[in-house]
């Protein structure tokens, strides 16, 4: 059974902390996510190609913190991580601290399938996506007005300039998709700005194989959303596929699990899981998730709050 869900972020997202237009282009870059994605499940395609699919979609819509409208980091700058995951095979690739590349989740599918490497970070991803021929952008593309605000709000928090504490949706936010094909293979990818004033060079969870993105077949395919180090040292998509596999945990219980230990870490998070079965997990311990969720009946459920999850 063909399933797909997706995710564009989890934090503390106070209902007037969204404007009613920021809340409408939200959902509807959630459903051209899916319809992306579901494009190619429908048609028998891959799982792989399915998430690599919607996260494009993600990266290209402004709401979300990943490509187009990726935040600032402590100098003002963008740099992108992404990685992706083929469930078949376990093979996967990634990129870190990317500056250039349009499309990051692009140029971490292409790494995968070139196979001399796993993640290129830099000046180097940039050169090996120029090289293969994909978009390249300035940086000014990637900025949106509400981005610039984050960062200045940022800014003035820690210069004691702002009289009340950001909200998690200001300070960061990832992207991501999962994937069930006909076939019975799973795939995950999962791909970020990383968080508003971060240190430069700092690389999140998203490229982190076993972190914040995982897919084997049989088992489970994962993608997390949160400030990365505590996924990091977690090895939170891992650790479900371990629980899963080896102690035959129901995947329901793996995810919920893992975001209440990342809550004891006092880490907001959430994730999003499909098992072998097409079962789908959507879980978090914040406020709310952006996220999503297709499957045979072609149906279209996206949310942003945990009481407006929803068939479209």
């Amino acid at each position: 059974m063909a399933t797909l869900a997706i995710h564009g972020g989890a934090g503390t997202i106070p209902r007037g902390s969204i404007t009613e237009e920021g809340y409408r282009a939200a959902r509807e870059g959630l459903r051209a996510a899916l319809a992306a994605g579901w494009s190619v499940l429908k048609e028998g395609g891959l799982a792989i190609d399915a998430v690599e699919a919607a996260v494009v979609a993600l990266e290209d819509h402004p709401s979300f913190n990943a490509g187009h409208g990726a935040v600032l980091n402590e100098r003002q700058e963008h740099e992108l991580d992404a990685g992706i995951m083929d469930g078949r095979t376990l093979a996967a690739g990634a990129i870190a601290s990317a500056r250039h590349i349009r499309n990051p989740i692009q140029a971490a599918r292409l790494i995968m399938e070139d196979g001399t490497c796993l993640l290129l970070s830099g000046a180097g991803a940039d050169d090996f996506a120029r090289g293969q021929g994909l978009a390249m952008v300035e940086q000014d593309y990637f900025t949106t007005p509400l981005r610039k605000q984050h960062w200045q709000r940022a800014e003035d928090e820690r210069t004691g300039k702002l009289n009340r504490s950001r909200t998690e949706a200001e300070k960061h936010g990832t992207v991501g998709a999962v994937a069930l094909d006909d076939a019975g293979n799973l795939a995950a990818a999962t791909s970020t700005g990383g968080y508003t004033f971060k240190r430069a060079g700092r690389v999140g969870d998203a490229p982190i194989i076993g972190a914040g993105t995982y897919a084997r077949n049989g088992v489970v395919a994962v993608s997390c959303t949160g400030l990365g180090e505590y996924f990091i040292r977690r090895c939170t998509a891992h650790d479900i596929a371990s629980r899963m596999l080896y102690l035959d945990t129901p995947l329901a219980d793996a995810t919920q699990n893992a975001v209440n230990e990342l809550k004891g870490d006092g880490a907001g998070a959430g994730i999003i899981a499909i098992d072998r079965h097409g079962a789908i997990s959507l879980v978090h311990n914040t406020e709310g998730m952006y996220r999503g969720k297709v499957s045979d009946d072609g149906v279209i459920y996206v949310g942003i709050y945990a009481d407006d999850f929803g068939a479209e």
